[in-house]
């Protein structure tokens, strides 16, 4: 039985997956099955499939969950339309084709995860090594424009508290403002990259103050400010080692009577953080000469930073974040091309004959 990519897309469009993945995990597995593959649906939600044994070993791997809200499936002028189209249904539809497609001469290996939009617990516990020796490289699916994206940008959040004395605001010196003390921080804020080297690939990192608050009367002196800060990150920083060099900065920042507290936000999986894959990686080229358009930065934090730490890791797919109107993935009007998948399925088929 022959596997239409497009069939494929159509029918997992159509099937919601922003609230649960159980439904949509069950048309992977039954269309897996379909084609002669068992799948291994592991503790975490993991959908496994592998063809072949032995060295090398590449993985496949996307997610099968949304972003809400659900946006209804349409189809026009080779264009399909709804929720998941690009992000990552339609790059998931191609991996799948690729999968099918090859005969390898070593492992190759499907992983699709079940809360990439989350809090990516799937990621988190995938473990390969029941199903092949230690992967030579991944081909993350996402919307790329069908380009080789060979590094991104990490994602980190946390929020500063500022603690002082709360008294009347008639008698301001016998309190610590909180408040006024942001004065301080946001400074050491605007200038925290000041300095710093730019990566040769993802350029500078980011540092955005983003929801604040602070005071609970209007005639009182606020013992409490808080301020949430998003951080894009760059080679080689950590999330601790930006927790801790932030915290320390602002600490010189503001008056020595004002508590200095910065956490990241609470995650049950390791924040998402940057990684870069040589241009030269041999994963990188098979893709750019099976023809994806040159190696570039991807524009979104993704699960590939955990699984590039282990081995190269290149993101590919069709389907763009945005286009010249605007926004596309995650958006109402999320759609994909026909032709992009169909594109993207030969591209990823072509490299895996390459690399295996």
């Amino acid at each position: 039985m022959s596997f239409d990519p497009i069939d494929f897309l159509e029918r997992a469009v159509r099937t919601p997956s922003h609230e649960d993945v159980t439904e949509m995990r069950e048309l992977l597995v039954a269309t897996l099955a379909e084609h002669g593959h068992d799948a291994t649906v592991d503790a975490a939600g993991n959908t496994i499939a592998t063809r072949g044994s032995g060295e090398p070993h590449y993985v496949l791997n996307t997610h099968i969950d949304t972003v809400t809200p659900h946006v209804p499936y349409e189809r026009e002028d080779g264009v399909i339309r709804g929720r998941g189209s690009c992000d990552a249904k339609g790059p998931l539809a191609a991996l799948l084709a690729a999968f099918l497609a090859t005969e390898p001469e070593g492992t190759l290996t499907l992983a699709v995860t079940p809360d990439e939009e989350t809090l990516s617990t799937g990621a988190d516990a995938l473990d390969l090594s029941p199903f092949g020796p230690a992967p030579d490289g991944y081909i993350v699916g996402e919307p790329t424009g069908l380009d080789a994206c060979n590094a991104a940008k990490g994602r980190f959040q946390g929020t500063l508290t500022l603690s002082g004395v709360n008294a009347h605001a008639a008698e301001p010196e016998a309190g610590v403002n909180a408040v006024a003390a942001l004065e301080g921080a946001l400074a050491a804020v605007r200038e925290f990259d000041d300095g710093a080297a730019t990566h040769d690939s993802l350029g500078d990192p980011t540092l955005v103050p983003t929801v604040v608050s602070g005071g609970a009367a209007t005639n009182q002196v606020p013992a409490e400010a808080e301020l949430v800060l998003d951080r894009r990150s760059v080679p080689p920083e950590s999330a601790e080692g930006f927790r801790a060099a932030l915290e320390s900065e602002i600490r010189e920042r503001v008056p020595e009577n004002v508590g200095v507290d910065f956490a990241l936000t609470d995650r049950d999986t390791p924040f998402l953080e940057a990684f870069h894959t040589p241009a030269d990686d041999p994963v990188v080229d098979a893709l750019v000469a099976a023809g994806a358009g040159a190696a570039r930065p991807f524009g979104a934090a993704t699960e590939a930073s955990y699984f590039a730490a282990d081995a190269p890791t290149v993101v590919f797919g069709p389907g763009d974040l945005a286009d010249e109107t605007g926004a596309v993935a995650h958006a109402d009007r999320e759609y994909v091309e026909v032709a992009d998948v169909e594109r993207a399925a030969g591209v990823v088929t072509d490299a895996l004959r390459k690399l295996l």
